[in-house]
């Protein structure tokens, strides 16, 4: 049984594909499809797929829309590739259920670091139910909104949870304070929003940190924002 990790790539351009192909082949398996419609197919007969890269820009259905129905089914990780490098499209990219983003022209080096990043979290937490999640010791149950220590249930505010439920959904990525009090306070970042999402972040820090002082869960990415790796 071939224990590698198994990777779907589609792109209508043969000439892409072919170079993907032979950048995966060695360490992965690999299986092509042309378009959005073939790739969505293809991971309804494939559930164990580890990885999906998935162009953007293709005639019929597009990338936006068969990750969308990719996710209708699956949780597996999707590495959009397209030309444009448009703030607006990377906003598309992640709120159709895409995972990262890449755009062309792009090094080798970047792309295969981004499969590895994927595939190593995808199968950290495979396995596990989507709304159960465990980071330093902590269990998080996403649906029940409970976070647990051990047996020792910790008490979050529903702001401090969500909080906390952000930066999961976007784990392994940096979560600007803009972004986290936008999607956490559904309102317009201003100028003194910033300081609203450091004191609640400080705040749930000390309640699940084991060093609040010292965090490892929720890191600082100075001068960027906040992350959980």
């Amino acid at each position: 049984m071939d224990e590698r990790s198994q990777i779907l790539i589609c792109d209508d351009d043969p000439d892409i594909r072919k170079v993907l192909y032979l950048l995966l082949r060695e360490s992965y398996g690999v299986a092509e499809a042309t378009d959005g419609a073939e790739a969505v197919r293809y991971m309804q007969t494939h559930p164990d797929t580890d990885l999906v890269v998935l162009d953007v820009m293709m005639p019929g259905m597009d990338g936006f829309e068969a990750c969308d129905k990719i996710r209708a089914f699956s949780n597996v990780p999707i590495l959009f590739l397209t030309a444009k490098s448009a703030e607006a499209d990377r906003i598309s990219a992640y709120g159709s259920g895409g995972d990262d983003f890449l755009s062309k022209p792009f090094s080798q080096g970047e792309f295969l670091a981004k499969v590895q990043s994927l595939l190593r979290r995808y199968k950290q937490y495979r396995g596990k139910p989507a709304s159960a999640l465990s980071v330093e010791g902590l269990e998080i149950d996403l649906t029940g909104r409970t976070v647990k220590r051990g047996d020792k249930e910790i008490t979050l505010t529903d702001t401090e949870f969500s909080i906390l439920e952000h930066l999961l959904k976007n784990r392994g990525k940096t979560v600007t304070a803009a972004d986290m009090y936008e999607a956490v306070w559904g309102e317009r970042f201003l100028s003194g929003s910033g300081n609203t999402v450091m004191v609640h972040v400080l705040n749930l820090r000390r309640k699940i940190e084991e060093n609040p002082s010292n965090p490892r869960i929720i890191r600082t990415v100075w001068g960027k924002g906040y992350q959980i790796d």
